[in-house]
């Protein structure tokens, strides 16, 4: 049997073959859905797709409200596991880390690892922060435009679209999970219902995209676990990989989860577990949970004994199912 990194050089020598990054006339367009995306993004994308159902990528999310701890899942996955995750994630979730998340997402991408961001969006006429993520917010007045809600909502986005820009200078893509768990009714861009939550998404789709120019990301669009409703799905045009989350007290496939989700997209674009607690057990995936990447959330549902263990982490870690940094094509590096 092929070691995984011997099957990891087979499969980038299939992506460098005949015309630039081609693919099989009988799979699916594995294409990003902005026409436009940068090299990086289309690279990176066409590699994330040779991995699925292969592979899983291990992701780990850092403490981005708290820039002293930002580093401590990484030092404690080093000492455990003598290992790094593929994916790091960071979040937009205070304006006083903005340049810090900014500055670690490039810093990662160069070390050779993918960057995820999403960003717990306070509400815009309330305040930054987690908590107010969670509180109320007119979202049909801030769909008309001219509206003091629609000029604050469009200014917060553009501020963000600015750090996100510095990214796309610097040749970095990015895994872009905006509005995460839309399908709950816990965030203030959940609580209005399925119709909100598609002009929203559809809005900073489009804004993004013409507006600023925004073609580095790849556009991870995550349901709720507790709620994956198709009536949430904005369409392939303006997704790229989707996903869900739940966060469970086992070490199990989630698979359920995976069906739902798939019975929504089918193959057309990847499926991840964008966040999670306790890291499943990569024997127990497969097809029924073939998820493309897993998204560990920081402080306890990292550390926590009754969530990972270090023999867990380590062990799984290092098995044959999971990507971690060190096993990333040279190719994904940003340039210095």
């Amino acid at each position: 049997m092929l070691d995984r990194r011997r099957m990891m050089a087979l499969g980038m020598a299939g992506l460098a073959t005949g015309p630039a990054l081609a693919r099989p006339a009988t799979a699916p367009a594995h294409t990003l859905s902005n026409a436009q995306a940068t090299r990086e993004a289309r690279t990176l994308y066409a590699w994330l797709w040779s991995q699925y159902g292969r592979h899983t990528l291990t992701g780990q999310q850092e403490q981005g409200y708290n820039p002293e701890g930002a580093q401590r899942e990484l030092a404690y996955l080093q000492q455990v596991t003598g290992r790094q995750p593929a994916i790091l994630g960071l979040d937009y979730i205070d304006p006083r880390d903005d340049d810090g998340v900014t500055a670690r997402a490039l810093a990662w991408a160069r070390s050779g690892g993918i960057v995820t961001l999403c960003w717990h969006w306070g509400a815009p006429d309330i305040g930054t922060g987690y908590e107010n993520s969670k509180k109320d917010f007119d979202v049909a007045a801030a769909l008309r435009a001219g509206t003091p809600q629609n000029r604050l909502m469009l200014a917060q986005m553009d501020h963000v679209a600015a750090l996100l820009k510095r990214l796309q200078a610097a040749r970095v893509p990015v895994l872009w999970r905006p509005f995460h768990e839309f399908s709950g009714d816990w965030f203030w861009w959940g609580k209005h219902g399925p119709d909100a939550f598609k002009a929203l998404w559809r809005l900073m789709y489009d804004r993004y995209r013409r507006l600023h120019g925004l073609d580095h990301l790849i556009w991870v669009l995550g349901w709720a676990g507790q709620n994956v409703d198709p009536a949430y799905y904005p369409g392939r045009a303006t997704v790229d990989i989707a996903g869900a989350d739940i966060y469970v007290a086992d070490h199990g496939n989630l698979a359920p989860m995976f069906g739902q989700v798939k019975a929504i997209v089918g193959d057309t674009v990847p499926i991840c577990l964008h966040e999670n607690g306790p890291v499943p057990d990569p024997a127990l995936l497969g097809p029924q949970a073939d998820w493309l990447w897993f998204m560990t959330w920081h402080t306890r549902w990292l550390t926590g004994a009754d969530q990972n263990t270090p023999d867990q982490l380590k062990r799984y870690f290092a098995s044959d199912r999971y990507l971690t940094r060190d096993e990333l094509p040279a190719m994904l590096r940003a340039p210095r």
